[in-house]
């Protein structure tokens, strides 16, 4: 099948073919009504007869529809996919770039900069695509999910993605699941993707949006119901009148944010949105193929009747009474309503004069989106008013760029003072270039992003993040405050005179159509025989792999502590992103940031501790070196939810490189742990978290019986003393059969290696 820029229809009833009688299949082994979650999953098992099908229980064999991959992340998967040795990938794949363009002058110039600057990382990812058959957007295509959204997602299909936020497309109707690079390798390679059968969490919604309050609202309040933890294990399945009343955008909007609760990913059932937003994007026969089968694309009738029975969690949300939210800073699910977050910031002393506020990202850049922000600065225009802080834009993709250009609404948002960027990330993840904030001085900005880490927008932890809808963040800007409440406040003209501003409005789509602006999608060539991918030995960007040592049999005997991580350590922790995103073709450079943002837990010190050769006192990524080069092996340890946040597997590769042999915490992010087991390393939790506080920063630790390593069976372990006591405790771990293969072979990819004759 020819690699286009959309999915063929030829994909989509190929999936269709099969589903009703899968779904039949699946009714009939589970012996009850199916969950659209269970649908789409059933239709996708490597074996319909015998594939796990329990909660929560099973590790399962899924053939996922297509992958895609952006950039930063895209490097590293396809230097994996490389070592393999096949002629081109198993399954549909793309490349999208989005991820290195730096926000700093504006739209044009940026782009332009980052082109010259990422010249040798665009090369060789736009070769390697050409080289294996896969699809590629280059810079200025726009973010990988809108992208996704607009050409590959269909209802009922099924998709893994190298970014975290890939479930945006569940606002299609797709499973889509944010993966590690590993992942990504075992379906290129042809092998399944495995993952526990995950439960199934229903969001019931009633009532509708009004006013001011908006999708964003829906997922920042769920974020507040289950934190950032609580969707781990889960698919999240909204459903209900309310749902059918959101858009297509606005479902991919709450499925997108659905990664900050830790959820597998997020869904809605087919209805009338989807077949207008496919038509609207040029996929009328997808549509047609979609209705034909749309009752295997929603749940069973008796689950809509009896959700309790069906589902392991029911929430319900009345859309009718859902008040605007603002949530931060530092956590997605630090949860205030706009009518109160002003008198918070005043207990909290965070700075109510705020310093910038932006728009777009892939949480929150579609036309609908855009149409609603412009809707506010269109009557603010006209009652004299303007924007008193910094205001940015990000379209969501070249489509929506051109389309809003075209009808008038960037002019509008740039009548208030409003700066576009370009089709891409930018301050979402970190590539945001800020000469004129001081990185020591206490600041708030207001952003319709999904994260808001410290240290994620500017790389200044004094920068206090928070993320609403962009209605809010418009009405925010004219403001320049964040005690501005738009459904009660007035604003002052200057002229002196007080005026509100009138309900946000949008348009769910163009009525003239998309402009699909200008094209930035590269087929690979009908002969790939010719095609060459080079990289430089010398290159400080990109750079082969190696494979890692398979395990030597042996126990884990009082291996040295690196660190000990107080409270939230997420991916941007581990490995951050910002900057470094230049080195993510190259483990070795890119370990300069490993454990950059950890607090010490025995210092509180930022990114410093204790290297336990000499005793001295160094950054992390020093430490680890230092052991590396000195061949010692070593532990880290974590408190709960470690490695929550992106999907990046740097955050395992990069320990695994300096010689990480156990990652000890008291609870796991699904995705990092699987990188984790991807890589080779032993992830390991404390059966008893209080063991946790029992950890000094002298102590090493033992690993024992690790021969005898089998599923559900728990490791021993010791906390040995500086004066040779013991303390002895259980380690839990999630490993099943295969993937305690993988660890002893050093890393998953080095079981395909061995498959693929390529070792």
């Amino acid at each position: 099948m020819a690699v286009s820029a959309t999915t063929p229809i030829e994909l989509v009833n190929a999936v269709y073919a099969k589903l009703p009688d899968r779904v039949a299949t699946g009714r009939q082994r589970l012996g009850k009504p199916l969950t659209l979650t269970e649908k789409i999953l059933v239709n996708h098992l490597r074996d319909a007869e015998t594939g796990g099908l329990e909660r929560g229980i099973s590790y399962t064999d899924f053939d996922p529809d297509r992958i895609a991959m952006q950039d930063a992340t895209a490097q590293m998967a396809l230097l994996q996919f490389m070592t393999a040795g096949l002629p081109e990938v198993a399954a549909p794949t793309t490349v999208h770039c989005d991820h290195l363009i730096q926000a700093k002058v504006g739209a044009s110039i940026d782009l332009g900069v980052a082109i010259d600057t990422n010249k040798e990382v665009y090369d060789f990812l736009e070769s390697v695509s050409a080289k294996y058959d896969i699809g590629f957007w280059g810079p200025g295509s726009g973010i990988i999910h809108q992208v996704v959204l607009e050409q590959y997602a269909f209802p009922g299909g099924m998709m893994i993605g190298t970014d975290s936020h890939t479930p945006n497309a569940g606002g299609l109707g797709m499973v889509a699941i944010g993966v590690g690079g590993a992942d990504a390798v075992d379906v290129m390679t042809g092998f399944p993707f495995n993952v526990r059968f995950p439960k199934v969490i229903g969001v019931h919604l009633t009532g509708k949006l009004t006013g001011w309050s908006s999708p964003k609202d829906v997922i920042l309040e769920v974020a507040r119901i289950l934190t950032v933890k609580g969707g781990t294990g889960a698919i999240v399945e909204y459903f209900g009148p309310g749902a059918e009343s959101i858009s297509a955008t606005g479902k991919a909007t709450i499925c997108n944010m659905g990664a900050e609760i830790g959820a597998t990913t997020s869904v809605f059932a087919y209805d009338d949105s989807h077949d207008a937003y496919l038509r609207a994007t040029r996929r009328a026969e997808i549509a047609d193929a979609a209705k034909a089968v749309a009752a295997d694309l929603r749940p069973d009738p008796e689950v809509y009747a009896d959700p309790h029975s069906y589902y392991d969690q029911v929430i319900e949300i009345d859309l009718d009474t859902l008040a605007p939210l603002i949530n931060g800073p530092h956590s997605p699910d630090y949860a205030h309503k706009v009518s109160e977050i002003g008198q918070t910031a005043i207990d909290k002393d965070w700075p109510l004069e705020i310093s910038a506020t932006l728009i777009g990202s892939c949480t929150n850049s579609s036309y609908e989106d855009i149409t609603r922000a412009a809707s506010i600065a269109r009557q603010a225009s006209a009652k004299g008013l303007k924007a008193k802080t910094k205001l940015l834009i990000t379209p969501g993709s070249e489509q929506v760029r051109a389309t809003i250009e075209r009808d008038g609404l960037l002019a509008d948002l740039e009548a208030i003072g409003g700066e576009v960027l370009a089709n891409a990330c930018g301050p979402c993840i970190g590539q945001w270039s800020r000469p004129d904030m001081d990185p020591s001085t206490v600041n708030t900005i207001v952003n319709s992003y999904n994260r808001n880490f410290p240290k994620r927008n500017d790389g200044s932890a004094n920068t206090l993040s928070f993320v609403t809808s962009p209605d809010t963040v418009i009405a925010m800007a004219l403001a320049g405050r964040l005690d501005f409440n738009p459904v009660t406040d007035s604003l002052t003209t200057e002229s002196g005179e007080q005026v509100k501003l009138d309900e946000p409005v949008g348009i769910t789509l163009p009525e003239a159509g998309f402009d699909p602006g200008e094209d930035t999608f590269t087929a690979p060539p009908a002969d790939r025989s010719g095609i060459e991918v080079k990289v430089s030995p010398t290159s400080d960007r990109l750079q082969l792999l190696t494979a890692f040592e398979p395990w030597d049999g042996q126990d884990y005997i009082e291996l040295p502590l690196l660190l000990k991580a107080l409270g939230k350590c997420t991916t941007d922790h581990i490995s951050m992103a910002g900057p470094w995103l230049k080195y993510r073709g190259h483990l070795e450079n890119i370990s300069g940031n490993l454990f950059l943002g950890v607090i010490n837990a025995f210092t509180e010190a930022d990114g410093f501790g204790k290297d336990p050769l000499d005793g001295e006192t160094k950054r992390y990524p020093e430490i680890a070196k230092h052991l590396h080069e000195a061949g010692v092996s070593w532990v880290a340890v974590g408190d709960e939810n470690y490695g929550e946040g992106s999907s990046r597997e740097h955050a395992a590769m990069e320990p695994r490189f300096r010689g990480a042999k156990v990652i000890l915490v008291r609870s796991f992010a699904r995705i990092h742990e699987t990188n984790l087991k991807k890589q080779g390393v032993l992830p390991l939790t404390f059966a008893d978290p209080s063991v946790y506080d029992q950890i000094e920063q002298d102590d090493k630790l033992s690993f024992l019986g690790l021969a005898d390593l089998a599923p559900g069976t728990p490791v021993y372990a010791e906390i040995v003393k500086p004066d040779g006591t013991k303390v002895a405790f259980e380690a839990l771990h999630t490993m099943n059969d295969e993937q305690i293969e993988w660890f002893k072979a050093g890393g998953a990819l080095n079981i395909i290696r061995q498959k693929m004759g390529t070792n």
